[in-house]
């Protein structure tokens, strides 16, 4: 099977206003045996995530009627939990911190190419084969990784599926420093043409929502090779 194929066939929908490279973008998808949905607009991308079920959503930031940021938002707000990559023009860590607080489980920014895409929603849809073990614990930070829910301190905090992926992790390695190979690996696969800045945007985020003001410090950088997850010795 060639290398590029998923295992299993998805459902997809793609929402983009430029109707070129969205028909490119579903000849390519359909080839490899999947379903492709289009929709040209917000609006209409926003009615057709809510009224069937997909596996993944791509959405283009800047849409007409309703942009991408906002679809996420309304559709988290609903409770909608499809994996959603964000598509972009902006690469700014704050364009993509903006897309990723909404809800967003990724982004890609443009141009690129289409083995990329491939690539990122393989992750995105990838079924992880979880230990069935009792909740996962540093300090006051617990994970289920049967439910999916990380609280601190016993309040919930919400984490995207890339951010859970990256702290589960860490939280399976405690005290162990995980390089960044690693944890790029852990999220986008051996394969996976990831930007220089893509895993450095997700630590920031996880940081700021598992280390919420006076808090004790938990996600430690280690200059030059990677991060742990560690409770903050007291002097």
């Amino acid at each position: 099977m060639d290398g590029l194929r998923w295992y299993v066939e998805m459902r997809i929908l793609i929402v983009e206003d430029d109707r070129k490279l969205a028909r490119q973008l579903k000849k390519g998808v359909d080839e490899f045996g999947h379903t492709t949905t289009l929709a040209f607009d917000g609006r209409e991308g926003l009615e057709a995530a809510q009224g069937s079920e997909f596996d993944v959503l791509v959405l283009d930031v800047m849409l007409p009627r309703l942009d991408g940021v906002s679809i996420v938002r309304q559709l988290r707000q609903m409770r909608i939990g499809t994996p959603i990559l964000l598509l972009t023009a902006r690469d700014t860590p704050d364009d993509i911190s903006t897309g990723l607080d909404a809800g967003a489980d990724d982004y890609l920014t443009k141009p690129f190419s289409f083995q990329v895409l491939l690539a990122r929603l393989r992750a995105l849809a990838r079924r992880r084969q979880i230990d069935p073990q009792t909740l996962l614990r540093t300090a006051d930070l617990s994970l289920d990784p049967t439910t999916y829910e990380v609280r601190r301190a016993g309040v919930l905090v919400r984490l995207s599926r890339t951010e859970f992926v990256i702290l589960e992790t860490l939280m399976r390695n405690p005290g162990r420093v995980i390089t960044r190979a690693r944890l790029i690996e852990a999220v986008w696969g051996h394969e996976r043409d990831v930007q220089s800045n893509t895993l450095d945007v997700f630590i920031r985020q996880l940081r700021s929502k598992i280390e919420p003001a006076g808090a004790s410090k938990l996600l430690h950088t280690v200059r030059g090779i990677g991060y742990t997850l560690r409770e903050e010795e007291v002097a």
